[in-house]
């Protein structure tokens, strides 16, 4: 069975990245929060929102398995935090930080939140939305296309996950038994 997630293609730079090493420090934080998650059994990814001054105003991990929410992911938790910390709907000028690529549930909502950009460091092959599989977050026909930023500690994100997910496999060796939808 293949892990939901890689790691961007290695990208070797001879000289240091601006864009992305800007968000190396915001994307750790990122994947502390994302350490939260597997405590409920969830799927270790985290969310950060930060305002357009650079102040931590919302935050998120998974929390489907916790709450029995569908919706629960790290991305739409993150951006209810800020959006009410706000007082409104729009984060314009806003950056979401997130350890893996927004699946289609969460770019809809990047999208109509008006972030000003979404940084994320591991893809998601399987469900990714924001280049990989899909790119809602870019299309041309929506009226909001946030700036994208990827691959930020792909290879650090992508192996928390691959953990995780390899500590459910040790739980549950046998093939036909399912462990995870």
């Amino acid at each position: 069975m293949h892990e939901p997630v890689t790691a961007a293609p290695a990208q070797h730079h001879p000289r240091p990245d601006p864009v992305r090493d800007r968000w190396r420090e915001p994307m750790r934080a990122a994947m502390a929060e994302a350490a939260l998650a597997p405590a409920t059994g969830d799927v270790p990814v985290g969310a950060l929102v930060y305002g357009p001054d650079g102040e931590l105003i919302g935050r998120g991990h998974n929390e489907r398995e916790a709450v029995g929410d569908p919706t629960a992911h790290a991305e739409v938790l993150a951006i209810r935090q800020a959006a009410e910390r706000v007082g409104e709907w729009r984060l314009s000028g806003c950056t979401l930080v997130v350890t893996l690529e927004p699946c289609t549930m969460c770019a809809g909502a990047i999208v109509l939140s008006r972030l000003r950009r979404v940084v994320y460091g591991a893809v998601d092959e399987k469900a990714g939305a924001a280049g990989s599989l899909w790119d809602v977050i870019r299309d041309r026909r929506l009226n909001h296309r946030p700036e994208v930023v990827h691959g930020v500690l792909a290879e650090d994100c992508a192996a928390q996950l691959t953990a995780f997910f390899d500590d459910r496999r040790d739980q549950h060796p046998d093939p036909r038994e399912p462990f995870w939808d």
